[in-house]
């Protein structure tokens, strides 16, 4: 595995990730994600379906807690998730916690983490996730970690506890690592803690790049608690003490403002859970990402004719984001646009909000189908839009497009 940068504009780091997969022939653009999965199958998409998507991730990640409990049956397979789980060609990234889940804190110890799957909570050692690990046959994967320091108010005396566990545990993993036949061909990526604590996500910055990691997750970034300055404060500083020729991932941001701003800080990788995350709230993404408007939208621009903001109010989900129109509401029932105006995916070449909108309230399951189709596409095209921006130096007019909509936050 090789990062290759082509340049550096605004602290956003654009380039190539190649060498990937144990034959070393894939790549993966930066800055860029990985192909969110539960289970390790995109939800609600078959693999036919999903692959009528255009610009796919060549990376599809897949985590430690939706598949621990089949560790036996793929211990017996022995072939790995990929094969068990006819994937297509693509490398694997395993993760310890799937992003979109919240898990219950306080589960963790010295020698072991918890995660929770279909069946309730299982305490992991290092031990049992490196023979998990093996069993997934991953390309590439997470150290085991404490990551339980995103809490409000977490003291220093935890968040130190957690980065010292988090260098042992990722100790303990490298020599488990070097005795794995499974796992020989794999690269490791060591996990950086610290909490909001500069001196700990430092210390554990310098400590992890010491070691012989193939590259770096960020991790305990994903409590709406923490302020999106701060968090770029404590990226930044952290990225600036890991090797520039490794690959950095956040995990826990999926935001389109909040990847910009992170991108911005020097991260190269990032999880696609969110347009799950908007699919099951029965909304689309609708942001606009396109830097030259088409002639008739700059028309109205110019002219000042573009419609407000549609702000979120009290009957909204409370979880409901700026990016995304909610097509449960009925002033969508007689909407016979598609999605997005231009959207080149299935859903909005074939069907308009109106039948999205029927399907939702009759709790169809081509609903589910239909919008993770769109929020996937939608959301690629914002990272290709975002490499685009990145190349052109047009990186400040890109951001301007995309958080304009957050007027209504």
């Amino acid at each position: 595995m090789k990062l290759e940068l082509s340049r550096v504009v605004q602290g956003c780091r654009l380039g190539f990730l190649t060498g990937l997969g144990k034959s070393g022939q894939y790549s993966l653009e930066l800055p860029g994600c990985l192909l969110y999965t539960r289970c390790a199958t995109v939800p609600h998409l078959t693999q036919d379906t999903l692959h009528t998507l255009r610009d796919l991730p060549s990376v599809t990640q897949v985590s430690v807690d939706s598949l621990a409990e089949h560790q036996e049956v793929l211990e017996e397979f022995k072939e790995g998730v990929r094969k068990f789980a006819g994937l297509h060609d693509t490398v694997l990234f395993s993760s310890l916690h799937d992003s979109a889940n919240t898990s219950p804190a306080g589960h963790v110890t010295n020698k072991t983490v918890s995660v929770w799957g279909s069946g309730g909570r299982l305490e992991l050692t290092t031990d049992r996730f490196m023979a998990i690990q093996a069993a997934i046959q991953p390309d590439c994967y997470q150290s085991m970690a404490d990551g339980e320091t995103w809490q409000a108010n977490t003291s220093r005396k935890r968040v130190r506890k957690a980065v010292d566990r988090t260098l042992a545990h990722l100790d303990e993993c490298l020599v488990l690592h070097q005795k794995s036949q499974e796992l020989k061909q794999a690269e490791i990526f060591g996990v950086v803690e610290g909490g909001d604590i500069m001196e700990e996500r430092l210390r554990s910055a310098r400590e992890t790049a010491k070691r012989p990691v193939g590259g770096f997750v960020l991790d305990g970034f994903h409590s709406a608690a923490m302020d999106q300055d701060v968090r770029a404060q404590l990226i930044s500083a952290t990225s600036a003490e890991l090797p520039q020729e490794k690959p950095r991932l956040v995990l826990g941001i999926g935001r389109p403002d909040e990847v910009i701003s992170c991108a911005e800080a020097g991260v190269d990788l990032f999880e696609s859970f969110f347009p799950f995350q908007v699919t099951e709230r029965g909304c689309a993404l609708c942001f606009d990402y396109t830097i030259d408007p088409d002639p008739e939208t700059a028309v109205l621009e110019l002219n000042g004719e573009m419609p407000a903001v549609k702000k979120l109010n009290g009957n909204e989900d409370k979880n409901m984001t700026p990016f995304e129109m909610n097509l449960k509401d009925k002033r969508y029932q007689d909407d016979f646009r598609p999605l997005v105006e231009g959207c080149g995916c299935y859903c909005c070449k074939k069907h308009m909000r109106a039948y999205v909108h029927h399907l939702l309230v009759t709790n169809e399951l081509l609903a589910g189908v239909l919008l993770m189709l769109h929020n996937m596409a939608h959301y690629l095209g914002f990272f290709k839009a975002l490499r685009e921006a990145i190349a052109s130096e047009r990186l400040q007019d890109f951001k301007n497009r995309v958080l304009q909509c957050r007027e209504g936050d």
